[in-house]
């Protein structure tokens, strides 16, 4: 039986930086206080990374494929049949799950200022967003077929998104009642108004 070879350095320094950000956000990041948790010399850590945005941005690379991970397992678990808007809310629902099972780094990779962060629309045109290409991708073929009108795809993915994206600021900022049950139902029934505003009238 042969045994897992052990984390390199750079290994474990993200792990560690992944913990700290996850637990108590970027400003629980410091290069020292990584480099001691993993048992190196504050100076050392920087022969592994040059600075703290480097490292901030090697761990938050893993964070989409993290979220890309949700939306392709929400997907997986659909008949091969399924209508769109079914597919569409689905992989918003994988966004939900993220932010709410990740909070503190939901809010980090999406809802704060960060160097390299990815820019609407040059970047999303371009295909360089891992995670919003599978909806933009939904919607185009959701146009293609009649079933929504036709209109730009990534405006219409980006519409869904800022939805989404608002109604979980303003329930992770205690605006709702609901228990998260209940808000993802709030949630879907704005959805199906938006996305009934979009239908062709052809179908």
């Amino acid at each position: 039986m042969t045994t897992a070879p052990p984390p390199s350095t750079i290994e474990k320094i993200s792990e560690v930086a992944l913990k700290l950000l996850q637990e108590g956000g970027p400003e629980a990041v410091t290069m020292r206080v990584v480099a001691q948790a993993v048992g190196i010399t504050p100076m050392a850590i920087y022969h592994h990374f040059p600075n703290r945005e480097a490292l901030l941005k090697a761990v938050t690379d893993g964070e989409f494929e993290r979220l890309l991970a949700y939306e392709q397992a929400r997907l997986k678990r659909l008949p091969p049949r399924t209508r769109h808007g079914t597919r569409l809310v689905e992989l918003m629902h994988a966004y939900i799950d993220y932010a709410l099972a990740r909070p503190l780094l939901f809010d980090y990779v999406f809802s704060r200022e960060r160097q390299g962060a990815r820019r609407f629309p040059e970047d999303f045109r371009a295909r360089r967003s891992p995670t919003a290409n599978p909806l933009a991708e939904a919607v185009e073929a959701a146009m293609t077929t009649g079933w929504l009108k036709k209109d730009d795809p990534w405006e219409v993915a980006m519409l869904l998104i800022e939805l989404t994206h608002g109604a979980l600021v303003l329930y992770r900022g205690g605006r709702f009642s609901y228990g998260e049950k209940e808000f993802r139902a709030h949630w879907e029934r704005a959805m199906q108004r938006l996305m009934n505003g979009l239908r062709s009238e052809e179908r």
